[in-house]
């Protein structure tokens, strides 16, 4: 399976501070996060929390966040 923009699974623009990734990566791990999901949409709520984790660790990283600009997934697995 191909994996989605880091951007878009946050849902920030290219040029987002440190400061807006954060809120958005906060905001998407209160929603999604396992203990507050039970139930019938546990895994794929899970499987969102995973992906906005990643997306947040690269982001997150200066290094990280400019080598995914430059390469995409490539640069950064």
């Amino acid at each position: 399976m191909a994996k989605r923009d880091y951007y878009d699974i946050l849902g920030v623009p290219k040029n987002a501070s440190e400061d807006d990734i954060k809120k958005a990566y906060r905001k998407l791990a209160m929603k999604h996060h396992p203990d507050r999901n039970q139930g019938e949409d546990s895994k794929k709520s899970e499987d969102k929390f995973k992906e906005a984790k990643e997306a947040y660790e690269i982001l997150s990283d200066a290094q990280k966040r400019a080598a995914y600009d430059q390469f995409g997934h490539a640069g950064v697995d």
